[in-house]
């Protein structure tokens, strides 16, 4: 015999809720939700939460999983920082859209974040040393940064940042540098203005960014007439492919008409075409002692002449270039500049 329509609600509820207890049994839970609240919250230091999982951006904590609406990309020529491995995450609230512009950035809407986890390997483990976010807010955009506890469970704001010894890959043992509020203003201000780096249409995947558009993520797929190459294929490309596509990643941000090294006329950026403003045969306008008393920024066929091969190969207060970010020397970058350099006879 049918049970009668109330008796079928019932029935429905009550196995609705063993379906939840089960789920909480077996670990699952809901699936927990971006707190939109904390990254729109007025630009005041207060309302930055005081721990990372505030956010909610992963479903659990340092495995990194991410919430919905969180979505993983990588940069196809990254940043190096002491040969840190980097997990980067994107946030859109539900309802928004990036929107294409060109070869550069992604205009991210209000209510965005981007989240950029660094990690070191100790004793065969991932270890995550710092998360840093980037929340856009009706003021603009907001840098935070998030230190890991040591048993990985927890990361917490560090507004004055943080020192941590660590190992890097090429065994040398550092002291890691966290920084603080306003250290991240120094590379990511354009034109005085906080702006993200690295999403740029030209250093991301054709194939991620056709994932965004068709998951209506991304208004459309950015046209890109060159885009960066994969910096682990850098041995298969001509020496100034590699290089120009490290430069960009790691010196442009600073090196360009509207950044925080305007001034020395050296602007490094993957569109640059003025061989002067790329250094070659172009003395230094105010590098100071960081000169090495070498006399051009980029001395064609000539590395160890070059004031770009001398500052990345230091790691001296003063001289070293990039100034933060780094507490050791790139290796393998400074390999490919030396290429480049040595190929322009």
């Amino acid at each position: 015999m049918r049970a009668s329509r109330p008796e079928r609600m019932k029935q429905r509820s009550r196995l609705a809720a063993l379906s939840a207890i089960l789920s909480l049994a077996l670990g699952a839970g809901p699936v927990p939700a971006v707190n939109d609240a904390a990254i729109l919250s007025p630009d005041l230091p207060t309302t930055l939460p005081p721990e990372l999982s505030t956010f909610g951006f992963f479903r659990n904590g340092a495995a990194l999983s991410p919430a919905e609406g969180v979505t993983a990309y990588r940069l196809n020529t990254p940043l190096w920082s002491d040969g840190a491995e980097k997990l980067r995450f994107l946030y859109l609230p539900k309802g928004t859209v990036a929107r294409a512009q060109g070869e550069g950035l992604l205009d991210l809407p209000v209510g965005a974040a981007l989240v950029k986890s660094f990690a070191f390997t100790e004793a065969g483990k991932r270890k995550l040393i710092e998360t840093r976010v980037l929340l856009h807010r009706a003021s603009g955009w907001v840098a935070a940064s998030y230190q890991w506890d040591a048993a990985q469970t927890s990361a917490r704001l560090v507004p004055a940042g943080a020192r941590v010894p660590i190992t890097t890959p090429g065994g040398e043992v550092i002291s890691y540098k966290i920084p603080n509020r306003n250290q991240c203003k120094e590379c990511h201000a354009l034109d005085n203005v906080m702006t993200p780096i690295g999403p740029k249409a030209r250093n991301l995947s054709v194939a991620w960014l056709d994932a965004q558009h068709r998951a209506g993520r991304l208004d459309a797929v950015p046209a890109v007439a060159h885009r960066l190459p994969l910096w682990e294929e850098r041995a298969k490309l001509a020496p100034a492919l590699a290089a120009r596509a490290y430069l960009e990643a790691n010196c442009a941000y600073c090196h360009n008409a509207k950044g925080a090294a305007s001034n020395s006329g050296l602007w490094l950026g993957w569109d640059e075409a003025d061989p002067v403003r790329l250094g070659l045969g172009k003395p230094p306008v105010a590098a100071g002692r960081g000169s090495g008393a070498l006399t051009y920024d980029v001395a064609p066929g000539d590395p160890e002449g070059s004031i770009l091969v001398h500052r990345m190969a230091s790691t001296e207060p003063g001289v070293a270039m990039p100034e933060i970010g780094r507490s050791s020397v790139d290796k393998d970058g400074l390999a490919v500049i030396r290429a480049w350099i040595a190929s322009l006879r």
